[in-house]
């Protein structure tokens, strides 16, 4: 490369400038050739960003293949006995109170989220007929229980008058053997003609009519205690009528308690459905109790992931609603068939058409009672869960919450 040199000329050369003649052409600049400076000096600079670059390739390549090996080992020794699944949710027995006898309701003392015991009132039903029924069945049992005794004395009586017809029986007895000895010895007189024969006729019929009165005391007393059996039997059917109208006051009151709700564990209220002065028939849904301290986790893992599953391993859980709590369960128990089965309508593969699906197979989680106890927990939140396949000796070691696969 060559440089036009452009420096201005001696002055002793300035005077021979202004000599030329106008149509002479004037004499060639001098040209001299100058080495690039800029080239030597940047081209030992350029070398340093480009070792610098290879160190931090080296030193990331290092870093990737340690933080590798470093997983890979966690994976063999802890990872790998892990299964998880993400589609697992909060699940309780929730109870839907309903009315068990028909009515307006009177008062509904509670609200959506409000908490409360066993035992307490969750709406009263206008009682007023039921308590009149009550009263009316009370009444027709005091009633029967009055014919009772009145039969009960029936018999007494009946007794008293089979005593009495008994003692008649035998004072008829004597009178028959007095008669029949008279006769008697009215007809040893007969045999030596010292005797009338009327006398003889009159000793006769006084011994028959004895014998008679003998027999008709004996035939009352046994109508007498028939009578006393029909009265015994009259009372049992009296005792009978007595405990049916008992049976009814206990229905009775049975149906008057049944006009109070109330909650039959601990528990929160939840979707209310109706309010004072509505008509409630019998199944009409009051409101829902959801027992927050008894809750537990439903997971649903696939067939492939419970082969190493087994009731009382751990069971890491992981809330969407509380990312940063490590909450550790057990297994309690696995399904006895998929849900599939249990659905409204079964699948029927036995057709035509066939196509192979992985199924699910629910599996309950039990949570610590200390966090079922705080209320944290509601029916129907989204959790992750991973189940250690280990044996639950096993379980129990050191926590480690590396999964060996990514939630399904």
């Amino acid at each position: 490369m060559t440089l036009r040199d452009e420096r201005p000329l001696p002055a002793s050369d300035s005077s021979a400038l202004t000599d030329w003649p106008a149509a002479s052409t004037p004499p060639a600049p001098v040209v001299h050739a100058v080495a690039p400076p800029a080239l030597v000096e940047t081209a030992p600079v350029a070398a340093k960003p480009q070792r610098g670059k290879r160190l931090v390739l080296l030193a990331l390549l290092a870093a990737a293949i340690g933080f590798g090996g470093y997983e890979g080992q966690e994976w063999w020794k802890v990872g790998r006995f892990f299964v998880a699944t993400d589609d697992a949710y909060v699940q309780a027995d929730i109870s839907v109170l309903a009315a068990k006898v028909p009515g307006y309701l009177a008062a509904v003392p509670v609200m959506n989220g409000q908490t409360v015991h066993k035992g307490d009132v969750i709406a009263r039903i206008d009682d007023g007929d039921y308590r009149l029924a009550r009263q009316g069945a009370r009444d027709k049992v005091a009633t029967q229980e009055a014919a009772i005794l009145r039969i009960g004395r029936q018999i007494e009586a009946a007794q008293a008058q089979i005593v009495q017809s008994a003692s008649q029986i035998d004072a008829t007895k004597a009178d028959a053997v007095r008669a029949s000895a008279d006769y008697a010895r009215q007809q040893q007189l007969e045999k030596v003609d010292f005797v009338a024969k009327s006398r003889i006729e009159q000793a006769r019929a006084d011994r028959d009519r004895t014998d008679a009165t003998v027999k008709g005391a004996e035939a009352s007393v046994l109508v007498m205690r028939a009578n006393v059996e029909v009265l015994r039997a009259q009372l049992r059917e009296a005792e009978g009528l007595a405990a049916e109208l008992r049976t009814a006051e206990a229905r009775a009151a049975r149906d008057l308690d049944f006009t109070t709700i109330r909650a039959p564990f601990d528990g929160v209220i939840g979707n209310k459905a109706v309010e004072a002065g509505a008509y409630v028939s019998p199944g009409s849904r009051i409101a829902a109790l959801v027992p927050l301290e008894s809750v537990r986790i439903d997971a649903n893992f696939k067939e492939t992931q419970v082969e190493r599953m087994r009731p009382g391993q751990r069971v890491h859980i992981a809330v969407d609603a509380y990312p940063d709590r490590d909450i550790v369960g057990e297994v309690e128990s696995l399904s006895p068939a998929s849900g599939s089965v249990f659905s409204l309508l079964p699948p029927d593969n036995a057709t035509g058409n066939f196509t192979k699906i992985v199924q699910r197979l629910p599996v309950r989680v039990r949570v610590p009672a200390e966090l079922a106890r705080e209320g944290v927990l509601r029916p129907g939140l989204s959790v992750t869960v991973r189940v250690d396949t280990r044996d639950a000796k096993a379980a129990g070691g050191p926590d480690r919450l590396r999964t060996a696969a990514a939630p399904e």
